[in-house]
């Protein structure tokens, strides 16, 4: 079967791609390391998209190299402004991978992954933190999402970060005492902050290391402890800030409206926040449904391809059940 769409979600830590037949169905399925083009260059986001999209043909038992499939539907984490989007699309086209070609920020995945039709707000907490609306008449809302420099606050890695800051100052003495400190210790299997510090310093640990931090956090916070429970809920006031204020800017908020929740912080420890962002959105937006996709964001990219060529409600509805797992080749 002819691959429709080469459905791609790259984010910050990890890279899925779909190869998606017509009808809906998964042809292959494959993952590979995370590869934004504003961390390593769109050369190399590129060239890694590329080797995934060569496994995911060979998965299928296609030949391998372009052209994947008639069109190519990637959503990437650092598309985040036009010019960024642009460059992508450029440079995409110049690869042959298909006939047409569309690139989004991967939070538009999100969205469209949690919704019947890719309506509504979706907001992303995994290794950073965004938010995008779409209204039904195609307006769209979104914002830079470039870290402190754009207005951000939160995602995994600041997490971290801050649990790693006050745990450093409670030890030397700068900062309040806080249960984050022996828990940062236990994490790590070290007696000082310092080891972790220096570590870091030296890249004998990677700077990921520190985003393994945010469920300690979580942790931390669900025992009582003032200056996590104080983080924690700082998080739920920025998720809740994101999607009122996209719901009022895309007129969303006066009737029935979607809020769509997913990445690997509020998917996982961060269903703790729950109730309270519900509490924040339903004060903005009576009749909002706030929920957390489970779906893999790539199925939202092939969805978003699939609407793109025209595909039937059989084929988004077939592709909106699958299993993203790798497919087993038949025959």
């Amino acid at each position: 079967m002819t691959p429709a769409v080469l459905a791609i979600d790259g984010g910050n830590s990890k890279t899925d791609v779909l190869l998606v037949a017509a009808d809906g169905s998964v042809l292959a399925s494959v993952r590979g390391p995370g590869a934004s083009p504003q961390h390593v260059g769109v050369r190399r986001c590129l060239d890694a998209l590329a080797e995934l999209a060569d496994r995911a043909a060979a998965q299928a038992g296609l030949p391998s190299g372009p052209p994947f499939a008639a069109h190519t539907s990637a959503c990437l984490a650092g598309a985040d402004l036009p010019r960024e989007e642009h460059e992508l699309h450029r440079a995409i086209r110049q690869r042959g991978w298909s006939g047409s070609v569309t690139v989004d920020n991967d939070t538009f995945a999100l969205l469209r992954a949690g919704t019947e039709d890719g309506i509504g707000v979706a907001v992303v907490c995994g290794a950073g933190i965004n938010s995008v609306g779409v209204a039904p008449d195609g307006r769209t809302s979104r914002f830079p999402a470039l870290g402190r420099i754009s207005g951000d606050w939160g995602g995994g890695a600041f997490l971290g970060q801050e649990a790693l800051w006050w745990a450093v100052r409670a030890e030397d003495g700068r900062g309040a005492p806080t249960a984050l400190l022996p828990a940062v210790l236990s994490h790590f299997g070290v007696r000082s902050t310092a080891e972790v510090v220096e570590a870091l310093h030296f890249g004998e640990l990677p700077a990921s290391a520190v985003h393994e931090l945010c469920p300690v956090l979580f942790e931390v916070a669900e025992g009582g402890d003032t200056i996590a429970t104080e983080l924690v809920d700082r998080l739920a006031e920025e998720i809740g800030l994101l999607a009122t204020v996209t719901l009022r800017r895309l007129g969303l908020h006066d009737g029935p409206a979607t809020v769509v929740l997913g990445g690997g912080v509020l998917t996982g420890a961060g269903r703790r926040l729950l109730p309270d962002i519900r509490r924040r959105c339903a004060k903005v937006a009576a009749e909002v449904d706030v929920r957390v996709v489970e779906a893999p964001p790539v199925i939202g990219a092939g969805l978003l391809g699939l609407d793109r060529i025209g595909a039937d409600p059989v084929a988004l509805q077939r592709l909106t059940g699958a299993d993203p797992r790798p497919a087993r080749r038949r025959g």
